[in-house]
């Protein structure tokens, strides 16, 4: 029997300057890049797909576009939006150019990576919880269907399931900067996941995250910031 797998995908280059911090900034998107990337996605998910298989997407248009385009290849998908998939909130933040961006409240956020909201925006636990949320409810779909799950997302939201399956989450640890994942699909890629996922410990929501950030972490919340590395989400 096939484990059922969740199918991570990172949407389209968007057409913004290099260097510019954005997460929940609805940005315009390549529709070229766009369209190939829902052509490839649509030749490489698997035929025996049932049709109860759910292809989820975030809210922001420069995933639910490649959304769209995958289902009007595939429509075998139940096609759902959903707001926990979207990238982390930066605040104000948002458009600036991270080489702007205040040395202390990068460090700072460097050094409390779980619980600094990075420009007043969203908390890195905040968003475990919800991606945990939506992984949970996937996951638990799969384990009665049998079918896999694609995602279209963000480079952020990868890195969470990164972190939410692995080790130290589970463990209950809270995420630091010297052990949150670094890779991430890149734009018009994919990542496969196992399913189904156990929560356990792993979106426990800490009170206090007394972390200090590795060595030279703090020259990396420049455009490769933890919720971003390397270049744009």
């Amino acid at each position: 029997m096939n484990v059922p797998q969740l199918w991570l995908v990172r949407h389209a280059p968007v057409l913004a300057p290099p260097g510019i911090c954005y997460g929940q900034l609805d940005l315009p998107v390549e529709l070229e890049a766009t369209a190939r990337c829902a052509e490839r996605l649509a030749s490489a998910l698997p035929r025996t797909l049932l049709h109860r298989s759910v292809l989820r997407h975030s809210t922001l248009r420069r995933c639910e576009l490649l959304a769209q385009a995958a289902y009007a290849l595939r429509p075998d998908f139940t096609l759902k939006s959903d707001a926990r998939l979207r990238e982390l909130n930066f605040g104000a933040w948002e458009g600036l150019a991270w080489a702007t961006l205040p040395r202390a409240e990068l460090d700072t956020w460097a050094a409390q990576l779980a619980t600094y909201a990075p420009g007043g925006g969203e908390r890195l636990i905040d968003m475990l919880a919800r991606v945990g949320a939506a992984l949970q409810e996937d996951s638990t779909m799969a384990s009665e269907t049998g079918s896999d799950v694609v995602w279209i997302a963000h480079a952020g939201v990868a890195r969470c399931v990164q972190w939410l399956l692995g080790e130290r989450a589970q463990r209950g640890n809270p995420p630091c900067s010297a052990h949150w994942p670094v890779h991430a699909p890149a734009p018009g890629a994919w990542a496969l996941y196992p399913l189904p996922f156990s929560p356990s410990a792993a979106v426990h929501r800490p009170q206090e995250a007394h972390t200090r950030p590795a060595q030279g972490a703090a020259q990396e919340q420049t455009p490769s910031a933890p919720m971003a590395p390397p270049g744009p989400v």
